[in-house]
């Protein structure tokens, strides 16, 4: 694995900090310590190892729980004093218990999208169906909800058959937001879609 060696010289301890994150999800996981011998042992074991500060010798995540954290990759930074390791983790990260060091679930973030599906949901539940696009349409029924979907396909489709590519990309959000109303109809999200596609993985 290639990547450049930390500048042990600029560490008064001969300690570089290791920021842990999921290489899938890519949510940070903790945080860690680790000497040139750690680092060396990471390499090699492909289980990331840090430096324990309070037992003062190497400790390798998972030696005792089995939660190790398979090494995917490691990235210096900038100034040469710091570690980015991305890793798969096997089970929860924290010695709590929790995903991660600060309490969070490691779940994939799909960013606007992942806010677009909480709009969606918080309307749906709470919004007036006679000012709310998305309460009315819920309150329709799935049907509607599905034909809607089947409508915007076929105006994706057409559009897509076509050279304006403004006009495509226009039926395309219109053809996702439906379909995002339509999976949590069904009582899914986009999580449930990763997870499918995740098992056909080869």
């Amino acid at each position: 694995m290639k990547f450049n060696t930390p500048n042990w010289e600029k560490m008064s301890d001969g300690l570089v900090p290791a920021i842990i994150q999921d290489a899938r999800t890519k949510n940070v996981l903790m945080l860690g310590y680790m000497n040139a011998d750690a680092l060396e042992k990471t390499t090699q074991t492909g289980k990331v190892t840090f430096f324990s500060r309070s037992k003062q010798r190497l400790w390798t995540k998972g030696e005792e729980s089995g939660n190790f954290l398979n090494l995917v990759s490691i990235k210096n930074d900038c100034d040469n004093d710091s570690l980015l390791i991305t890793v798969n983790p096997v089970g929860p990260t924290c010695h709590t218990g929790t995903d991660t060091c600060w309490n969070e679930e490691n779940n994939s973030q799909f960013g606007f999208f992942s806010e677009l599906e909480d709009t969606i949901k918080e309307r749906r539940t709470s919004a007036d169906d006679s000012k709310s696009y998305v309460a009315s349409l819920f309150k329709k029924g799935i049907n509607k909800i599905a034909q809607k979907v089947g409508e915007e396909a076929v105006e994706t489709v057409i559009e897509a058959m076509d050279d304006n590519d403004e006009l495509f990309l226009y039926e395309s959000a219109d053809l996702l937001f439906h379909y995002l109303m339509l999976l949590q109809a069904k009582g899914f999200t986009l999580k449930d879609i990763e997870a499918e596609l995740m098992k056909r993985k080869k």
